[in-house]
């Protein structure tokens, strides 16, 4: 039975968090999910009441007396239930209080994770990344720190977008680099790419200057 209470649990808390994206009060979700669920106990009571006289004939009277009054004992348990569980219907569940504790609890979940992530990354990741690179670029960009870099970009002879990887305000249009050989000088650079701003196929950059 544990997993259909789990499944239960997990189903009432997104019921209560679309109830709520919709505008619904959280007095009026209450009820609904209050009505739904003394409803299903209302309707298990309705299958058991349906066993009272089907005991097998085949183990006597005494055996027959017993399951019916079992029967009845069940039955009026399920009566009791729907009736305590419609009558707390007013925070019985506790519907918005219980949302929010199990939001904030995997929002503070997620934060502990992610400051786990953020502290691998700056202490293991980036320091393995050389100055300069599209893999160093892509690690700043990770922690929210690029805003120093260059922005601008140009597309390869595959049509991949390639973005510089210096930082910005290191371009200068009159300081042309020597041909392919790693050093850009005051243009932009990205792996073996080196270009300018005046190529049909560049993006000028808005972070240098």
């Amino acid at each position: 039975m544990s997993q259909y209470q789990t499944a239960g649990a997990n189903a009432r808390l997104k019921l209560f968090a679309l109830l709520a994206a919709q505008g619904v009060p959280a007095s009026e979700a209450d009820e609904l999910v209050a009505a739904l669920e003394a409803g299903a106990v209302a309707g298990a009571q309705s299958e058991v009441v349906e066993l009272d006289g089907m005991a097998p004939a085949s183990r006597g009277a005494l055996f027959t007396d017993g399951w019916d009054e079992g029967v009845t004992a069940v039955s009026e348990a399920l009566v009791g239930i729907a009736d305590r569980d419609w009558a707390r219907r007013g925070g019985r569940s506790a519907g918005a209080a219980e949302l929010a504790v199990h939001i904030a609890d995997v929002r503070q979940r997620e934060r502990t994770d992610l400051v786990r992530l953020e502290a691998f990354v700056r202490e293991t990741v980036l320091p393995r990344t050389h100055p300069n690179t599209t893999e160093r670029r892509r690690v700043l960009e990770a922690l929210g720190e690029a805003g120093g870099l260059c922005t601008a970009r140009t597309r390869n002879s595959d049509g991949d977008v390639i973005v510089c990887t210096l930082d910005a305000g290191h371009y200068d249009p009159d300081d042309e680099p020597p041909f392919k050989d790693g050093k850009p000088g005051g243009w932009h650079k990205a792996g073996a790419s080196i270009w300018n701003d005046l190529g049909a196929a560049c993006i000028p950059h808005a972070a240098c200057g």
